[in-house]
């Protein structure tokens, strides 16, 4: 990496160099969020303000899709580059109704305080739920694939060591009822919703560091943003205890939610104006006595389309 420069007469008001910009760009296509760039461009000599900006705003243009200029930022593309969070799609106070059920809000992050936004939240599922969904998901587990980022084709990857299957939308009473109550819960229509994902995560298993919101990195992707619009929210619902182990962890700001039967994890991390949070990045961890099992719902931002 090179300090920006740029002979321009008419220079942007953020300049970088090529190789910046093919350094950041690499990077930022392989998962990594922007915290640990910036830190390694002070490294290598960048003021910490600067380098924070430019991988801040290769980041969101990246994430977004939005153009990539050749040699620098202008100063309302850098200030643009900010997630600014918008008020929780979720309901204020310590009680949510949702679908005749009362859940219990057990924390909240603020993402104010350089958090992700989510809260975890307690009786989503009941213990009957919870064991029919690993009856119905258990015959129909195969091993779980990741996106890969080129191609947009599923893949077997060791980021993600787990088993999984998806419900339709409504597939039958049971899923019909909990699409109901988690679309209350999570305040967008229920034809927004994918399908429920179940994992099994057995001992040893886990998932790497990912974002769920989907990056326009290949065509795939982009022609599932064009359908659906994008990602906008996640809830994870736990179907079991885990004794040790098997957390929902944020790298980026430290925090983890332990996996209990019934809870669940809210969080999001789209804006109204399309902004992505990085700091949604997030990981599961190994169990590390017994298997876990999840149910995941992911939100879109209009009626989700499958792309069969």
């Amino acid at each position: 990496m090179t300090q920006p420069s740029n002979p321009s007469s008419n220079p942007p008001d953020v300049p970088f160099s090529a190789q910046l910009r093919d350094w950041a760009l690499h990077n930022i296509d392989r998962g990594i969020p922007p915290a640990p760039l910036a830190r390694a461009m002070v490294e290598q000599g960048f003021d910490a303000r600067l380098a924070d900006a430019l991988i801040h705003a290769f980041w969101m243009a990246r994430a977004t899709g939005a153009a990539i200029p050749e040699r620098g930022f202008t100063a309302a593309q850098v200030a643009a580059a900010r997630y600014v969070p918008d008020a929780p799609r979720i309901g204020p106070g310590q009680t949510l109704h949702a679908g005749g059920r009362r859940v219990r809000v057990a924390a909240r992050l603020d993402p104010h305080a350089g958090a992700p936004a989510c809260a975890v939240l307690d009786g989503v599922l009941d213990p009957d739920e919870c064991a029919q969904l690993i009856a119905l998901a258990r015959p129909r587990l195969a091993r779980s694939t990741i996106v890969d980022p080129g191609s947009g084709k599923d893949t077997v990857s060791t980021a993600r060591t787990s088993e999984g299957m998806f419900f339709r939308l409504e597939e039958n009473e049971l899923v019909a009822c909990i699409d109901r109550r988690v679309s209350d819960l999570m305040g967008l229509p229920l034809e927004n919703g994918e399908g429920l994902q179940v994992l099994r995560y057995p001992p040893g298993a886990a998932s790497q560091p990912h974002y769920d919101f989907l990056m326009p990195s290949n065509a795939a992707n982009r022609a599932s943003v064009s359908r659906s619009g994008q990602r906008v929210a996640t809830l994870v619902m736990y179907l079991n205890d885990v004794e040790e182990g098997g957390e929902t962890v944020f790298p980026e700001s430290g925090f983890a939610a332990s996996p209990r039967e019934g809870s669940a994890l809210w969080f999001e991390y789209c804006n109204a104006a399309g902004q992505l949070d990085p700091q949604s990045l997030h990981a599961g961890a190994t169990p590390l006595s017994g298997e876990k099992w999840i149910v995941t719902k992911w939100m879109r931002q209009r009626r989700f389309a499958s792309a069969g």
